[in-house]
């Protein structure tokens, strides 16, 4: 038998309790992106792992939300269970604020799909006292009978590798499912649409709608190994527009500068990146342009 082991890791749990985080974390580079804004991560993203005797790939999944409100958080819910269906083992996070009303509803959904389920107690750091930790990992055993508990600041991981080891008994023995230099299966195209949004996120804050899509319409390299991208920012109103441009094109201008900054760290090339916000009316409401925007339920 190999001693080689190889499966599939959901990371789970509702909104903003830091799945992306630990995902980069543990992968020591950005594959998904973060903002303070729920549903930030909208597809299921997967970040390839490559160990001396294992292969974890780590799929990071949109926030479980219990009242899909539109067309969109329903395609994004429905993306989030799906991808549970062939994983081997499920980190269900919750984060120092306990176990929520979404947080229980979630976890009964995930309970559903028979998965073993290792519990991830994220932002450890905000308990003033750490002993205020031992009534939640009570309570949390009390829930569900978890794999295993772990507590963890998931933005400063100390050692990764050591929480990656305490993974892989729940692995199947096999060879490597993906190339070992292979870190993601996502598009060049759509890391670099994903990290304008995160700029655009970061920058706007509540002011940007949370409609907004990003599509990569060119990414060439040029003679000279310049990586030249076009991107359009979607909205869905017109009257969003002036937003994301700012006065004189100065808000779309740090957008880009950020976003460009983030493309050539992940790429270790040099960028040139245009920008464009076009308007794609209730687009977030009409499962063909979801569909044409890379959303489907699938």
């Amino acid at each position: 038998m190999s001693e080689h082991r190889f499966g599939y890791v959901a990371l789970v749990g509702i909104p903003n309790v830091g799945k992306s985080t630990l995902l980069n974390s543990l992968m020591r580079q950005k594959i998904s992106i973060i903002s303070r804004r729920p549903q930030t991560t909208r597809h299921r993203i997967l970040g390839i792992l490559s160990g001396e005797n294992y292969q974890i790939a780590f799929a990071d999944t949109p926030g479980i939300e219990p009242s899909p409100k539109g067309g969109l958080d329903r395609v994004i819910r429905k993306t989030a269970m799906n991808s549970l269906s062939d994983v081997d083992l499920v980190l269900f996070m919750i984060d120092h604020k306990g176990w929520q009303h979404g947080s229980r509803k979630a976890l009964e959904d995930v309970c559903g799909t028979n998965k073993p389920i290792l519990l991830v107690i994220n932002k450890v750091d905000k308990f003033e006292n750490k002993i205020k930790l031992l009534p939640l990992i009570e309570e949390s055993r009390n829930l569900h009978e978890f794999v295993e508990i772990i507590p963890v600041q998931a933005n400063s991981l100390p050692h990764p590798d050591d929480f990656c080891i305490k993974l892989v008994p729940h692995l199947s023995h096999g060879d490597p499912g993906f190339p070992n230099e292979m870190t993601t299966d996502r598009t060049r195209e759509f890391q670099a649409s994903e990290f304008v949004r995160e700029q655009a996120y970061l920058l706007l804050g509540q002011e940007l709608p949370y409609s907004i899509s990003v599509e990569t319409t060119r990414l060439e390299t040029n003679e000279k190994n310049i990586l030249k991208i076009d991107a359009t920012i979607w909205v869905e109103k017109a009257s969003q527009k002036p937003i994301v441009i700012g006065n004189q094109g100065s808000m779309l201008k740090r957008i880009g500068t950020g976003a460009r900054l983030q493309i050539e760290k992940s790429f270790s090339q040099k960028v040139y990146l245009s920008l464009w916000v076009k308007v794609k009316k209730s687009w977030t409401d009409r499962d063909t342009q979801l569909m044409q925007s890379g959303y489907t339920e699938s």
